[in-house]
């Protein structure tokens, strides 16, 4: 009688220990929150990107970059194998074209996330890093874009133990980049079950060059979104779980050092930061337990928020447009050009939109 009163004990901590772990986990994901309707005028739906546009990055012409087809466990799979598109911002017929790929590329297997462009200064060679995830795995793919063809030249594939779990990228030269962690073990069950439900904030940010990789930032819930400021002094970082952005100083050798953090209300997924103001754009998920389960009946939805002013000591963060989920589902990026803002999803469409 005494063992099965233990058992039951057990048993009984286990399950409180369980649904106190989700009821934690419904906070973060903010899983009451009910997205309302904040829409911009003249909002269209891009060509041939039904299969998502998880990232898109922006070139100072208003020559946009946006990778789709990304395929990730528990989500919607359309079916449809990893593509890049390209998107002249200054042509008024706004028609992604798709970029052609090396025939030594291996295109079953692409499966592309977070992306980066990096300009050469000593011979305005365009340079694209993409995010890949080849039978599940991470790897950084290193491209060259050859604009007359509309063609990428693969230059390398850089793997390493510490870009085990990558999510986002930022390329700060045409061999070295920082990039995110979005969790720290790489099975999938400890992944995607018990890492959130544990509420573990072991996820990081790694600074890769070809004599020097290293952790430089670390302690995110779910380190996601990069990118870099347009002097090259700080890095941004989204912590997805935790709802904020943190700013983060580069020093001489690399490292990262936190200024502060900036909170945001939202699941915050890519950012893009507008390189004459500098304001950054972010496309986040309003709900991202509703996101997790992707369920079409009750559709996760969409919004994006705009920081302005975030050096300063009172940053402005303004929700610049919102959805339930019956128009976008799933936002996961927003960048802007010549009053434009596009906005990008992980598995749903993109649309682009008026600002004014």
């Amino acid at each position: 009688m005494g063992k099965l009163v233990c058992v039951s004990l057990v048993v009984a901590a286990v399950a409180a220990l369980l649904g106190e772990r989700i009821l934690n986990l419904r906070k973060k994901t903010l899983a009451s929150r009910e997205p309302l309707q904040n829409h911009l005028p003249n909002c269209v739906a891009l060509k041939h990107l039904d299969s998502g546009s998880e990232d898109i990055t922006i070139l100072g012409d208003g020559l946009a970059f946006i990778s789709t087809g990304l395929r990730l466990p528990h989500f919607p799979v359309s079916g449809a194998t990893g593509k890049i598109f390209s998107l002249n911002l200054q042509d008024s017929w706004m028609k992604p074209v798709e970029l052609r790929m090396p025939r030594n590329f291996d295109l079953d297997s692409f499966n592309p996330h977070g992306i980066s462009a990096y300009i050469d200064p000593t011979d305005d060679t365009i340079y694209l890093f993409v995010v890949n995830h080849p039978q599940q795995q991470s790897q950084v793919e290193v491209f060259k874009y050859v604009e007359d063809n509309n063609f990428l030249v693969h230059v390398e594939t850089i793997k390493h133990e510490l870009l085990h779990s990558v999510n986002d990228i930022v390329a700060v030269g045409v061999d070295s980049f920082y990039a995110t962690n979005d969790h720290y073990f790489s099975h999938e069950i400890l992944k995607s079950l018990v890492e959130p439900l544990l509420g573990l904030s072991w996820s990081n940010v790694v600074y890769y060059s070809p004599t020097d990789v290293k952790v430089v930032s670390e302690g995110y819930s779910m380190a996601n979104g990069i990118n870099i400021s347009p002097d090259n002094r700080h890095i941004y970082v989204a912590d997805l779980l935790e709802h904020n952005v943190h700013v983060l100083e580069r020093k001489k050798d690399n490292s990262l050092v936190t200024v502060k953090s900036v909170a945001l209300g939202s699941l915050c997924d890519n950012i893009e930061v507008d390189p004459e103001t500098g304001d950054l754009w972010l496309g986040c998920h309003p709900n991202g337990w509703k996101f997790f389960l992707s369920d079409p009946n009750n559709p996760p939805g969409s919004e994006v928020i705009r920081i302005q002013k975030i050096d300063s000591d009172q940053p402005v963060v303004t929700q610049v447009y919102e959805d339930d989920g019956h128009v976008l589902m799933g936002s996961s990026v927003a960048a802007t050009y010549g009053g434009k803002l596009l906005i990008g999803t992980v598995f749903h469409k993109a649309l682009i939109c008026d600002l004014e």
